[in-house]
Formats: C-alpha cells, structure tokens, sequence
C-alpha cells in the first residue's frame, strides 16, 4: 500500500506539470509565432519479484516475470515547430517566415535572440525592431523619407524615397536555423536562445540553405490547436482524478490493514 501511495502521487505530480503546460499553450493561442508544447514521460524504476527467463525447480523457463513500477515522471518539454497558419495583415513591417528559420534580433545585453513573431515596428531612429525595442540583426533602418517599403522573398528591403521615382536598396534581412530547435531555451517575449543542444546557428539570406522565405504583409500565427488542447486538459484531469483515487484506495486498505493488525 505504501508503493502504491507513492506511486499514484508522482503520477499526481506528472499530470499537475502536464496541466500547467496545457494552460500555457492555451494561453498563447493568439500569441503570434507561438510553438505549442508537450509534456514526455517516463516510467519510474521497477522492483522485480521474479525476473523473466528465471528457471524453476523442475528446469522449465519462466516466459513472464513479475515487476512492479513506481509511478511516472517528466523528462522532456518538447516544443513543436509545425508551421502556424498565415494572418494578412497588410502591415509592410509585418513578416512572416515561411518555412524553416528565426528572424534575429539584439537583446539589450549584446546577445541575439531568435523568433519566429514577425510584429515589428519603426523606433525614433528608423531601426526595425521588435515591439520590445529590439533590433532587427543585421540592423535594417528605414529612411525618414521613405514612402513605401518593401521586403522580398529573399530578404531584400528596398524603400521608394520622397521625390524619386525609383526604389533603392536599404537592407536585408538575414535568418537563422538550427540543427535542433527543440532545444533551444525559450526566455520570453517571443525569444529563444541558443544552447549546446540546439548546435549553432546557420545564418544566411532567406530560400537559402534550407532557410524558408519571408512574406510580408503577413504574421505567423500561433499554432496551438484548441480542440487538441482541450482534450488533453480532460485527460490530463482524469489521469489526475484517477491517481487520487488510488491514493484514497491505498489509504483506506491500509487503515484497514492496520486495524487487522491490532
């Protein structure tokens, strides 16, 4: 009964992290370039009453052993990158990657951060930043006379300037891909960071190496599912009903067991 109560209990604290990370997505659903998560369990370690291939006294070979776990436990937060559903905004600073890729952006203590949230915006000095103030990397300044801007497909950003009729090159934009973007480390406001387990970044103009291309006029929206979500909220709340349930049962036979024993 004892196993039994600390096994129902780490199940109890698995659905309570699998909850938490329910409610996250749930509440990002209309966060833009948002990446859903998910919750990885592993079973806990087993007591072995008789192993399995274990010979009896007669010399036959036991086919089945007897094991016993103890419960479940987290192990993983595994983001998923499936592509969000595309939003026309008409916003020229609004852009969207299509395809694998971050936009790069300068964080206040000189690291960059990646993101897939496209919103940006025009700071005080002509500098494309996200709405927090950061930089857009390499940094991309629209002149003040600038009627109208343009960001291609391939990353190119070219402005048409008051009194000219043609439109120059002002910038490009660059982005970046990973080996392994699971494991980059969210932070916040949209942003990853780079880690040992997401490998180092590959930079390059959008369509190439791999990298997906950019839309503008577009946002990437958050690809939280709600009905998949919602089921896995009553799920979750199931397995977590159930354990305390069995906690309650372990309890109960175990006062009965007690009371026997007097």
């Amino acid at each position: 009964m004892i196993r039994a109560l600390f096994s129902a209990a780490a199940g109890m604290q698995a659905q309570q992290l699998n909850l938490d990370n329910i409610a996250n997505n749930l509440a990002n659903v209309n966060t833009a370039g948002f990446k859903r998560s998910r919750i990885d369990f592993q079973d806990l370690f087993y007591q072995t009453y008789r192993p399995a291939g274990a010979s009896t006294a007669s010399g036959a070979e036991i086919p089945v052993g007897i094991q016993v776990g103890h419960g479940s436990k987290p192990v993983a937060t595994q983001r998923i990158y499936v592509q969000g559903d595309p939003q026309q905004t008409e916003n020229p600073l609004d852009l969207m990657i299509e395809g694998d890729g971050f936009f790069q952006v300068l964080r206040p203590d000189g690291t960059i951060a990646y993101t897939r949230a496209g919103a940006f915006k025009r700071d005080s000095n002509g500098r494309v930043v996200t709405s927090d103030g950061f930089a857009l990397q390499p940094e991309v300044s629209i002149p003040a006379q600038a009627m109208t801007t343009h960001v291609g497909s391939d990353g190119v950003v070219s402005a048409t300037i008051s009194g000219q009729t043609a439109s120059q090159q002002i910038g490009t934009i660059e982005i970046s891909r990973f080996v392994n973007p699971a494991g980059l480390q969210s932070v916040g406001r949209n942003l990853f960071l780079a880690t040992s387990a997401s490998g180092d970044p590959t930079s390059g103009a959008p369509g190439t190496q791999g990298l997906g291309t950019i839309g503008q006029g577009f946002l990437e929206l958050s690809n939280v599912k709600v009905v998949e979500e919602m089921v896995n909220l009553i799920m979750s709340q199931r397995a977590y009903e159930a354990g305390s349930k069995a906690v309650q049962a372990a309890d109960e036979m175990l006062q009965v067991s007690n009371n026997i024993r007097r």
